[in-house]
């Protein structure tokens, strides 16, 4: 029996730990070859001396199970990088299937702290990383598909966070970095969907290296035979999922994951609607209609999907 991805490539940005290497670990376990990239900084701030041992060290493991794997160095981040990574998934494996984009950094502040450089560092490293391994895969898509071949199979599986969702106050440029994301991903959803490429985003919620801090109150559990709630294996096999061809139909989604929960979120609904007696709205007849709406909501509620899908700040 062929196992789902088998005969299909992957490339995993920030493979070397956490999410990455279990997302890397899920994929080659259901097939596929991948390319395990990762810059190797020490720092989850992206402060340290860039190691390739990370990312070798994940691809050792694969092929030592069996698999097929090669590790890339690279800061995904870089436009010419980013081709180069793809370059090397056609040049190895024949093609590219699959690209799962997890690398990130986190410079928390404040706004009225945050500095420049540590706001565009953030977005560099997710928004633009994403765009740019995307950009990249995407030609290489459409232009299989413009060369006549049939069947082209594309998945694109971006990693966004429940800090676009609910809100995180200590975390502007890592918040608006992951929005961007989910912006991304339904429109590359809606303009490679041709070429028969989906492309959909995850919020996970895993402790790694980059959560630890905020999952610091939650304990581990006890019994060696469970599986930590927080684990990053919880994350991996919806990955997996969304990379396989069983997911065909599956575009343009959002989808909360952690804990053996998976949430689908829909997409922002009206929740009231007025309209104005007149040509336009006056001052006075806004603030007849929307201050008692929005008296009659809890005090410091905001717009969250979390308030739907029951998610509490973790």
């Amino acid at each position: 029996m062929s196992l789902p991805l088998e005969g299909l490539s992957a490339i995993v940005t920030g493979a070397g730990r956490g999410l990455g290497r279990a997302e890397a670990l899920e994929l080659a376990g259901l097939g596929a070859a991948v390319v395990v990239n990762d810059y190797g900084q020490p720092g989850r701030d992206g402060s340290g001396e860039a190691s390739a041992t990370p990312a070798e060290e994940v691809a050792a493991e694969i092929r030592a199970a069996g698999g097929r794997a090669v590790a890339h160095l690279g800061d995904i981040a870089d436009f010419e990088t980013a081709r180069g990574l793809v370059d090397l998934a056609v040049s190895e494996f024949g093609k590219l299937d699959i690209l799962v984009n997890n690398a990130g950094i986190l410079r928390d502040r404040m706004v009225f702290s945050m500095s420049e450089e540590e706001w565009d560092s953030v977005i560099r490293v997710h928004l633009k990383g994403h765009f740019n391994t995307t950009h990249h895969a995407a030609v290489h898509w459409r232009g299989r598909a413009k060369a006549g071949e049939s069947g082209v199979y594309g998945r694109i599986v971006n990693t966004s966070s429940e800090a676009f969702l609910a809100g995180s106050a200590g975390q502007p440029n890592y918040a608006a970095a992951k929005g961007g994301i989910v912006g991304l991903t339904t429109s590359t959803a809606l303009a490679l969907a041709k070429y028969g490429v989906t492309a959909n985003a995850i919020c996970p919620r895993a402790r790694t290296r980059m959560t630890e801090d905020v999952f610091a109150g939650f304990a581990e559990p006890t019994a060696e035979d469970r599986l930590d709630p927080l684990s990053p294996e919880h994350v991996a096999p919806l990955v997996g999922y969304l990379a396989s061809p069983a997911a065909a139909g599956v575009n343009g989604q959002l989808l909360v994951v952690h804990g053996g929960m998976v949430a689908i979120v829909d997409r922002p609904k009206v929740a009231a609607k007025f309209d104005t007696a007149k040509d336009a709205f006056t001052y006075e007849e806004l603030d007849g209609l929307l201050t008692p709406h929005y008296a009659a909501r809890p005090a410091g509620e905001t717009f969250a999907a979390a308030e739907v899908l029951g998610l509490k700040k973790g």
